[in-house]
């Protein structure tokens, strides 16, 4: 499973708050599963994602699933659930589409990956990466 984006931009935000900077801080993303894409959107808000992936890590039962509850669309653009055979990832956007399942461990580790990307590409354009918990 990976978790890749390109193109990171930043858009006006709506307001002072973390959560229309969160909001404003957009790229084009795609999960996937080898040659199996699970998600790709464009203007997709991967900080955002990588802000609550960050908190999911630090504060998640190890048996607590994720789902993005994004501030600007439907619950469950991205998914990872707990199956017999390990945890899978998924959207709502492709409802049958999902990652082959793997230990919590091989998610942990993609998962501080995409963080630990999106923090240094903040960095790199002049934001303060600490608007995201560093997953350490």
């Amino acid at each position: 499973m990976k978790i890749a984006y390109r193109n990171l931009h930043v858009d006006e935000p709506s307001g002072p708050g973390l959560a229309e900077l969160l909001l404003s801080l957009e790229a084009d993303v795609k999960i996937s599963d080898d040659e199996q894409v699970i998600l790709a959107e464009s203007d997709f808000p991967v900080a955002e994602l990588a802000y609550y992936l960050s908190e999911w890590l630090d504060t998640a039962e190890e048996s607590e699933g994720f789902e993005f509850d994004s501030m600007s669309a439907d619950p469950g653009l991205v998914r990872i659930v707990k199956r017999d055979d390990g945890w899978a990832v998924g959207s709502i956007f492709e409802p049958g589409s999902w990652t082959r399942p793997v230990d919590r461990q091989a998610v942990e580790e993609e998962v501080r990956r995409f963080v630990k990307q999106v923090r240094a590409d903040l960095a790199a354009i002049g934001i303060d990466p600490k608007i995201i918990r560093d997953p350490s």
